[in-house]
């Protein structure tokens, strides 16, 4: 850092800050120092009326991304990691699981179902696998290698199920820690609120509702043309959040509260189940917002 210290008032310009570049961009913010992110569609439109096309170079690469920095003042400022990245990490690990548990499962499944009758009920544990093929009684060669290969699951299950309760042990002490409210929402549990937590981060770099339902994928994009005043749905966002705040809202929609009582005047306005679902969506990206704005308001009171 010896070469930068002629220039007390700096700012580092990382293209792809929570990327390939985000061993360097944290070494600095855990520095101290001002690091901005620049995503790799803003440098590329820095470039191409410098080189007429895509010719990139490191030297040529680094200017760009400077420039970039230089004139726009919205890119998103890197902070140190915090407990908001071992939330989402956790989450992350928190999905694999679950997704390896079904792959297990199925597995179970398609095995179990070519020796048994009727194959596996439904439902299926480790369990309740290992109590089935007690009763197998092998009549053919193949028959023999099913079951050799249906032993080892049982065992692979229940090893991941020990994992997944270790993981949501973790996620509870972890959301514990960031001391936020996110809960009292209704419909958003313990996993949903970590993974809201690890992926928004920094809620203060959203300046508005607005731009926070943007980044969500809860804003209808403006399709309007002419007189005919219409909005088509956003297929953007970030999809880990969009999906969390689908649950929340199927959650409410199905139990009586305010939600309920959003979606079915939605309906009564004459909107379709979808347009009001994606109606109360909106209105839940505000929610989430407002929470994590109080939260900050009050963390930052207490530190004070």
């Amino acid at each position: 850092m010896r070469w930068c210290e002629p220039w007390p008032e700096r700012r580092f310009a990382i293209e792809g800050a929570g990327g390939l570049g985000r061993a360097l961009a944290q070494q600095l913010a855990a520095a101290g120092e001002d690091v901005v992110d620049v995503p790799s569609t803003l440098s590329a439109r820095a470039r191409l009326p410098a080189t007429g096309g895509d010719r990139k170079t490191d030297p040529a690469d680094a200017l760009h991304v400077a420039q970039v920095a230089l004139f726009r003042q919205d890119l998103r400022k890197v902070t140190p990691e915090d407990q908001s990245t071992i939330l989402r990490l956790l989450t992350e690990r928190h999905d694999d699981l679950v997704n390896e548990q079904t792959r297990t499962t199925n597995r179970l499944h398609a095995v179990l179902r070519d020796l048994l009758p009727g194959g596996a009920p439904t439902g299926l544990s480790a369990d309740k696998a290992a109590t089935l093929m007690k009763g197998i009684r092998p009549i053919t060669a193949t028959d023999n290698y099913r079951r050799d290969i249906a032993r080892d699951l049982p065992a692979h299950l229940r090893r991941l199920d020990r994992q997944a309760k270790e993981n949501e042990a973790q996620i509870r002490d972890a959301l514990a820690a960031s001391q936020t409210t996110l809960t009292s929402l209704p419909g958003l549990g313990t996993v949903l609120a970590a993974r809201l937590l690890g992926h928004i981060g920094d809620i203060d770099r959203f300046p508005t509702e607005h731009h926070f339902a943007s980044y969500v994928g809860a804003a209808p994009l403006d399709a309007s043309s002419g007189k005919n005043i219409r909005h088509r749905l956003n297929t953007g966002g970030n999809r880990a959040l969009n999906s969390a705040l689908h649950i929340i809202a199927v959650c409410q929609i199905r139990n009586p509260g305010r939600g309920q009582d959003y979606y079915l005047r939605k309906i009564a306005e004459g909107k379709t189940p979808a347009e009001a679902r994606r109606a109360l969506k909106r209105r839940l990206s505000n929610v989430v917002y407002r929470i994590m704005k109080r939260d900050r308001r009050s963390h930052l009171a207490t530190a004070a």
